[in-house]
């Protein structure tokens, strides 16, 4: 991080303002187009691979994925090479049943993750609907649920059979993305499920702080992805970065759903793990 991003003041939340994106330039625009080539050819290698792998894995071992993870996470460090974007890790992920926590920033969130750990999101259900997106994310084993009382029964019991399977979750309990400046309140709604009888003795919860260094000469928040921001314009300004910035994964220690009275009491320690690992406390 340059000493200007290091002294640029952290701007209030909710923020109405996007990151400032450097101009698209002829340059740029030729390093987002020869960029995206690269990510479309790996694509179009790796998907089909996913797919006859899942073909042959779901009649032998139904939900459990002994190979297809690591196809996912093959793609996603391709993808964050071709971003230029480097990972560095502290600390070591959970072998254990539950569910990874962190702050949500970005997007990028999602390659950053998946490229280290082999994990499941958990999504809502609306993202399954989304054309390309929603079709990538069942590939990947995505998880979707619908955040509705009436349907946390159903969420118990799908969470159960996933852990069951062998399958590590992640899910952003902030409940939105923010500027990767900082971290918002976690809602304790979806730890609320590992309270369930046969899960609260058995399932632990791996906070991760995600912490983005911007690309040099950029605005400090330049990964982060909120608010009413589009995508697309993100995602080319991602592409056409001159200069690779970095995002480091601090994992913490795992946390027992059983040594905790509730769900808010979990949410609060998860948070607070979250927190200290984040420049600033995380505001």
């Amino acid at each position: 991080m340059t000493m200007s991003q290091r002294e640029a003041p952290i701007p209030d939340w909710p923020r109405r303002d996007g990151p400032e994106m450097p101009p698209m330039t002829l340059a740029a625009k030729l390093r987002a187009g020869l960029r995206m080539t690269a990510l479309l050819i790996v694509l179009i290698v790796l998907l089909p691979t996913l797919l006859l792998i899942r073909a042959v894995e779901r009649p032998i071992c139904g939900q459990g994925r002994p190979v297809s993870p690591y196809i996912v996470q093959a793609f996603f460090r391709a993808c964050l090479f071709i971003l230029r974007i480097r990972v560095t890790v502290d600390g070591r992920p959970m072998r254990l049943p539950g569910a990874v926590v962190g702050n949500h920033a970005s997007w990028l969130d999602i390659f950053a993750l998946n490229a280290w750990h082999r994990v499941f999101f958990i999504s809502k259900s609306e993202v399954a609907g989304w054309p390309g997106i929603g079709f990538l994310a069942k590939a990947a084993g995505t998880l979707f649920i619908r955040r509705a009382a009436r349907e946390a029964q159903a969420q118990t019991a799908a969470l159960a059979a996933r852990l069951e399977d062998g399958h590590q979750l992640l899910f952003f309990p902030e409940g939105t993305s923010t500027d990767g400046l900082r971290v918002l309140p976690f809602k304790a709604t979806l730890f609320e499920a590992f309270f369930a009888p046969g899960l609260r003795e058995a399932a632990y919860i791996q906070p991760v702080t995600v912490i983005y260094t911007a690309p040099k000469d950029t605005d400090p928040a330049f990964y982060g992805w909120f608010g009413d921001m589009d995508f697309a314009p993100h995602f080319a300004a991602v592409l056409a970065a001159r200069h690779g910035g970095e995002v480091r994964l601090v994992y913490h220690a795992p946390l027992k759903v059983s040594d905790f009275a509730d769900r808010k009491a979990l949410s609060r320690a998860a948070e607070a793990m979250v927190r200290s690992a984040m420049p600033g406390g995380g505001r």
